[in-house]
């Protein structure tokens, strides 16, 4: 999945990060810290990405006059535009005919979940994770059958 996104963006001049940090910022301004903590990453990370969005003209970055340091980060018109474009590209990119996104958006969300859901009982406990009612895993990692 994601190769075929890195293939439909790369015509646009976007990435994946790219348009993560589009998306997050196209609701409101916001600083760079606070749009670096939404997408959960290190603001010097997003700020590399947002200097090749700002010289492609799809953001703008203004200093905050009161904190030098700090930079109010919006989405240009461009920007919104290219949102658009990386957004019908991505689903041109899967197959027409695949109809199992709301079953494969489920299935990923329960996985997610599991992972930042903490387990019953204590580490190598066998009792069952309540929203996927699998049982967790023992102590040292591996599944037994």
């Amino acid at each position: 999945m994601q190769r075929l996104h890195d293939d439909a963006l790369a015509p646009l001049g976007l990435t994946r990060a790219a348009v993560i940090a589009l998306e997050a910022v196209a609701p409101r301004p916001m600083y760079q810290e606070q749009l670096a903590a939404r997408v959960h990453v290190q603001s010097q990370t997003l700020g590399r990405v947002l200097a090749r969005l700002e010289d492609a003209g799809l953001v703008t970055r203004t200093r905050n006059p009161e904190d030098r340091r700090q930079f109010q980060v919006e989405i240009t018109d461009a920007g919104r535009a290219a949102l658009q474009a990386a957004s019908r590209a991505e689903r041109a990119a899967v197959p027409a005919d695949f109809d199992g996104w709301e079953a494969l958006s489920e299935q990923l969300a329960r996985f997610v979940d599991f992972f930042q859901t903490p387990r019953p009982g204590t580490p190598g406990s066998t009792a069952r994770h309540p929203r996927l009612d699998v049982p967790s895993p023992p102590k040292d990692g591996l599944r037994r059958q």
